[in-house]
């Protein structure tokens, strides 16, 4: 008896789920947003510092603590916001959660997978990040982007593989309409 005549959908799996990547993305492959958090953080420092300087409006003693505390919460929230995505790319899915008090996870089935698209521009590549933009039939998610991933071109080579495997394995096919 084959598999679809016993009336299952498709064969079944025969491998198991294998993790390629879990974690979250590198704050390295975030350097633009790093490096404007930086610059916020320096003009907060820096208000205090000039107007004692040049005497523009008297500010009170109590505006240098405040200063320091912004400029460190400046330079923490990049950190957050790279800290409260997180990636579980399996042989079978990739899971992507976001938040940091309350958790949304979206999944993304391989086999839904329309195309993948890899970038790295030359910072990137000098710090070995990049990007994986995924395009599926999902309806929850049609476009998946996966930004900083550490070590990306291996990642992106295994996903296009397993996208066609996990396809043959469900038989799924792709019709051109020509149109």
């Amino acid at each position: 008896m084959t598999d679809l005549e016993d009336g299952r959908p498709h064969k079944p799996a025969d491998d198991k789920e294998e993790v390629y990547f879990e974690g979250s993305p590198l704050l390295r492959g975030d350097l633009g947003r790093l490096f404007i958090f930086a610059i916020i953080a320096a003009v907060i420092v820096a208000i205090p510092i000039l107007d004692k300087k040049y005497k523009w409006f008297p500010l009170p003693l109590w505006v240098w603590p405040v200063a320091i505390v912004l400029a460190a919460v400046a330079l923490l929230i990049p950190v957050l916001i790279i800290r409260s995505i997180l990636y579980r790319i399996t042989n079978y899915r990739i899971d992507l959660e976001r938040g940091l008090l309350s958790k949304n996870i979206d999944t993304l089935e391989l086999w839904h997978v329309e195309d993948i698209h890899f970038h790295q521009s030359i910072l990137d590549r000098i710090v070995s990040t990049g990007d994986i933009t995924i395009l599926s039939h999902d309806d929850t998610t049609p476009r998946l982007e996966l930004n900083g991933v550490p070590n990306p071109r291996p990642l992106f080579e295994n996903l296009k593989q397993r996208v066609i495997a996990v396809k043959r394995q469900r038989g799924v096919i792709k019709m051109d309409t020509g149109a």
